[in-house]
């Protein structure tokens, strides 16, 4: 069951610095990705392995799991800025869709062309496939140039959000050194990463970590077979939500795609479930569903709210076609 109760982490800090308080003001936005995507999604009655198939009904978009949290926070009314890398002959039509969605992107020169993904949905089968491209390698100098304009525009922001895998050939360790920049001049971390990234930047005492169940067993070197079982992934999570808030004062919320998500809330294991839906397109849910955490936390509410809000955007995004979207 759902517990009501509410503890707010406590926040070591520096003689250095101090977290900033928040204020009724609106919060500002920073959400970072460091592998960007042009998203084409097309929609078949179903797919013949083999054989031509054809269809009228598809659709690109900007995308990558920074852009996506950019567009749900805009789309509700709020002030943020998407910080990544761009390159090749893409940049100015990747440019352009974001311009077309009111999204603000600030970018540094990458020397690499933009990703292409590709979602491919059977409508009859209820069948939905992702092709991923991994990024091709950025230019060298792309890691300390994406943390000098980070350094600039994070004194605009009241919270930073740090999303994704980073491309091919951005340094091991820039995710952290963003961390590091935020945690010095007091903005608010809130982490949608996994593996070693992930690990860095505990230290920073970011707000909230919410890495699927899958990225948390890669983060923690378990196999995946090991804890996707009911009891295996609430021990999981009870242990190390424990960890991350008493060390930390991080909260770790566990999403488990249609399964109820799992959280710590810092006495206790708690879980929300994830109501039935029809499901069109679950692209960037997970995305939307790490931007309603972190505005509800940011608008001073509880860690249960916040994951009641994260629960309904990634919901409102999974019945529109388009990714990482609560409307048409």
């Amino acid at each position: 069951m759902l517990q009501n109760e509410m503890i707010s982490p406590t926040i070591q800090t520096s003689e250095k610095t101090q977290p900033r308080q928040k204020t009724k003001k609106p919060p500002r936005f920073l959400c970072v990705c460091l592998n960007p995507t042009i998203q084409k999604t097309i929609v078949f009655d179903k797919i013949e392995p083999g054989e031509v198939n054809r269809t009228s009904n598809w659709r690109i978009d900007a995308a990558g799991k920074g852009i996506i949290p950019t567009r749900i926070l805009t789309q509700l009314g709020e002030k943020a800025i998407h910080l990544t890398q761009l390159g090749g002959p893409t940049r100015s039509w990747f440019l352009a869709m974001c311009a077309a969605d009111g999204i603000s992107v600030e970018w540094v020169e990458s020397g690499a062309p933009i990703r292409f993904c590709t979602t491919l949905i059977e409508e009859a089968e209820g069948r939905i496939t992702e092709l991923v491209e991994e990024s091709l390698p950025v230019a060298s100098e792309t890691s300390d140039d994406l943390v000098e304009r980070f350094a600039d525009l994070v004194n605009q922001a009241d919270a930073v959000l740090l999303s994704g895998t980073i491309a091919d050939g951005i340094v091991q360790g820039t995710m952290a050194r963003f961390a590091r920049i935020a945690w010095d001049i007091g903005a608010h971390l809130y982490l949608d990463i996994k593996k070693q990234d992930l690990l860095d930047c505990l230290k920073y005492h970011p707000v909230c970590a919410k890495p699927n169940l899958e990225e948390l067993a890669q983060t923690l070197g378990l196999p995946y077979a090991e804890v996707r079982k009911e009891h295996s992934a609430r021990k999981l999570v009870e242990e190390q939500g424990k960890r991350f808030f008493d060390e930390y004062g991080t909260y770790l919320v566990v999403t488990r795609g249609a399964e109820s998500t799992l959280y710590w809330d810092g006495q206790r294991l708690c879980e929300y479930p994830v109501q039935p839906i029809t499901v069109r397109n679950p692209i960037g849910s997970g995305d939307a569903f790490g931007a309603g955490l972190a505005r509800i936390l940011e608008r001073h509410g509880s860690i249960h709210e916040a994951v009641a809000e994260g629960t309904r955007l990634g919901g409102l995004n999974a019945t529109q076609l388009r990714p990482g979207t609560l409307f048409s």
